[in-house]
């Protein structure tokens, strides 16, 4: 290209077409399919999360007994079992948090703690995961479910004298 006034050549240079990335931004989708084989599955009876190894009788005995505390906890908070139905298995700290919580919810509807009551929605527990720390302290996620809602909750048990006692508990 010509330019008259100044007789000098003038180039125009274009850039080059740079294809669009499929993920774009940091919190982008990546849509391209994958063409790898997945990550192989832990086998059965392996639980990835342990810190030490533990005979599958002992999990599966320890998660049915976790199930059951947390179902109750969560029903205790709920106001439909009283609370003094997890003081053997519960540490002080512990079950003074049920009580409160459980007082708590009451007071917010309108209603007694520990009684029983008709509601429209009951808790159920779906999942639960555990974690050996050590052959005498476990750590636990259950995974419960309120109607259309789910929460988390998560519990450390430790062996107290003969039985199993519940040391912490966190709900999410």
């Amino acid at each position: 290209m010509n330019n008259p006034e100044t007789d000098q050549t003038v180039v125009v240079l274009r850039a080059a077409a740079v294809p669009l990335a499929s993920v774009q931004g940091t919190l982008a989708l990546d849509l391209q399919p994958r063409f790898d084989p997945p990550d192989p599955i832990v086998p059965h009876g392996h639980a990835a999360a342990d810190v030490i190894a533990i005979e599958q009788p002992l999990r599966r005995g320890l998660e049915q007994w976790a199930r059951r505390y947390t179902q109750a906890a969560v029903e205790i908070v709920g106001g439909d079992r009283p609370v003094s139905q997890l003081l053997r298995w519960s540490s002080r700290e512990v079950y003074e948090n049920l009580d409160r919580r459980a007082q708590l919810v009451a007071r917010a509807g309108r209603h007694q703690p520990g009684q029983g009551r008709v509601q429209p929605v009951r808790p159920r527990v779906l999942g639960v995961h555990t974690c050996f720390l050590s052959r005498d302290a476990v750590e636990v996620s259950a995974h419960v479910r309120y109607g259309e809602r789910s929460r988390a909750l998560a519990a450390r048990f430790e062996i107290t004298g003969q039985r199993w006692c519940c040391t912490a508990l966190e709900f999410a």
